[in-house]
């Protein structure tokens, strides 16, 4: 039991030394490429994510061509310094077509959950009062794309905690232009004829330098209310 405990603990120190190690690293040394089976890894955590009702309504584009990721730098203001140094430099995609009763999602759940028909019958009901009723994600696009992006930002949180558990460096990055990321991707043909589109972006790689202030955060008594 003891053993356990100590196994447990050890764990828990790691995981938070992870957190500890990892910052919003703004430039990478470029000469540092993270192995193949590492970033494997960081995606495999991605893929493993969990999202609301399991609809997995996220795509990883990962931007090694050195023209587009320039032409990516030029409309994102935001990664200018990990566009050109980053090790691997992945673009989220969230789905737009994950209405209750889509071909994405009936596909998604009879060949890849493989769900009996009687079972998708039952729950298409119970699906299409939650995104009508309970969250009203079926009153425009937006809303239903919106949805899709808070899933990916799930799948975002647990690679860059993957990544920092075996020493590699992130940042998560949202300073871009929209609509002129669009339409470089879409140029490109990466959006699935419209049932993708940018959700957020993210690099990875060996940070060029250590970070210049430690990791502050509010203290814990000053974000969490205990309602017994």
């Amino acid at each position: 039991m003891m053993q356990n405990k100590d196994a447990k603990k050890a764990k828990k120190q790691e995981i938070i030394d992870a957190f500890y190690f990892r910052h919003a690293t703004k430039t990478f040394d470029p000469a540092q490429l993270i192995p193949e089976e590492d970033f494997r890894f960081i995606l495999e955590a991605g893929r493993l994510s969990p999202s609301s009702v399991g609809y997995e309504p996220w795509r990883f584009l990962v931007i090694q061509n050195k023209e587009l990721r320039e032409k990516l730098r030029e409309v994102a203001w935001g990664a200018q310094g990990q566009l050109p140094t980053a090790s691997h430099f992945v673009v989220i995609l969230a789905r737009r077509d994950v209405k209750y009763d889509s071909e994405y999602v009936l596909n998604l759940q009879k060949n890849v959950k493989n769900y009996p028909d009687h079972l998708i019958e039952k729950l298409m009901p119970r699906y299409k009062e939650f995104q009508e009723s309970d969250w009203h994600l079926l009153d425009s696009e937006r809303a239903l794309f919106d949805w899709s992006c808070k899933q990916t930002y799930i799948a975002l949180g647990n690679m860059m905690t993957a990544a920092a558990l075996i020493g590699i460096d992130s940042c998560p990055i949202e300073g871009f232009d929209y609509d002129k990321a669009h339409e470089i991707l879409r140029k490109e043909g990466l959006l699935e004829d419209g049932k993708l589109d940018i959700s957020v972006m993210v690099a990875f790689g060996y940070r060029a330098n250590e970070p210049k202030y430690s990791k502050s955060r509010l203290n814990l008594e000053e974000i969490v209310q205990w309602v017994n």
